[in-house]
């Protein structure tokens, strides 16, 4: 067994349908002197001659007869195993839980359209959304999650990614916050403000901080939550300040009652641009289904945000 070439499979499949040195020769693109040698090595395999000579033709053996059925259903296994058949994917059939993983503010612009997109395309496809405590790469190492939204870590070099979108940082406040009395907002006014800050980690500095200490300006950051939108409902009943990425206020220009008294500005300092990817394992590469799953991730992320 540990010299079994399953080239000799397909051969025999081929020379049991044909019947014929010179026909299987002639499918396989080989000579026929060779195709001869390799009757020879399937004789001396089997131990049977399967194909005999009758007058001018071959006729098969009572054992190549009985085995040739499962001869040509074990030659498209192999052949389907070996080869997977991309692009021949049944939407409409598949049944299959895709787990993904992104923070809470992506999920609020972006989940239903994406839910309802896919459902439409696979109604038997069911979603899992994870919560996002960290950048941890170990639940893709291990299979957890399929897909996760978010700015790549450096932990996991192996960690395939897909470029999204790309997002920035803008300020918001409630309407009538005396920070919009001048609409030059200077930096010096934006430093002395109260914020909010948003960390998974609950920590006060950012990149904001950074940007505002290389000016020579240290702000005050009385709040600090997980997510964004804690965040904007925060700033939305008090006269705090934050910011946040431009993505979480997709809907802001629409009558939304959620954030009609907010209003965004930009920011009077720069702050490094958010790169948001989808990323996921090397083993789910080559998956038909997984990869249209990346298909409609950054479709749905083009429309919905206009990017």
């Amino acid at each position: 067994m540990e010299n079994l070439d399953l080239n000799l499979l397909t051969a025999l499949d081929v020379l049991l349908d044909e019947a014929s040195v010179t026909g299987a020769a002639r499918r396989l693109r080989l000579s026929p002197s060779a195709m001869s040698r390799t009757l020879t090595r399937l004789r001396s395999t089997t131990g049977d001659p399967l194909l005999v000579r009758a007058g001018r033709h071959l006729v098969p053996t009572p054992y190549a007869v009985n085995i040739r059925e499962r001869v040509h259903v074990l030659t498209q296994d192999v052949q389907d195993v070996l080869r997977p058949r991309h692009g021949e994917l049944d939407l409409k059939a598949l049944d299959r839980t895709f787990t993904l993983r992104a923070n809470e503010g992506f999920l609020n612009i972006v989940a239903a359209p994406l839910v309802t997109t896919i459902l439409k395309e696979a109604p038997r496809v069911r979603l899992r959304f994870a919560p996002k405590p960290d950048k941890d790469a170990l639940p893709l190492r291990e299979g957890q999650l399929d897909l996760e939204i978010g700015v790549r870590g450096t932990s996991a070099p192996e960690i395939r990614s897909r470029l999204l979108f790309r997002d920035m940082f803008v300020g918001v406040a409630r309407v009538g916050h005396v920070l919009f009395l001048d609409e030059d907002i200077s930096i010096a006014r934006y430093a002395a403000c109260g914020h909010v800050a948003t960390s998974r980690r609950g920590t006060f500095r950012g990149p904001v901080d950074d940007a505002l200490e290389q000016l020579g300006y240290q702000r005050t950051v009385s709040v600090v939550v997980p997510g964004f939108p804690d965040a904007l409902e925060i700033v939305r009943q008090s006269d705090l300040v934050t910011h946040v990425p431009r993505s979480c206020l997709a809907g802001f220009s629409k009558a939304d009652a959620a954030i009609s008294r907010l209003r965004l500005f930009q920011l009077p300092i720069k702050t490094p641009e958010i790169a948001i990817s989808a990323m996921w394992h090397p083993r789910l590469d080559a998956d038909p289904a997984h990869h249209w799953l990346r298909d409609i991730v950054q479709t749905v992320c083009r429309e919905v945000l206009d990017c």
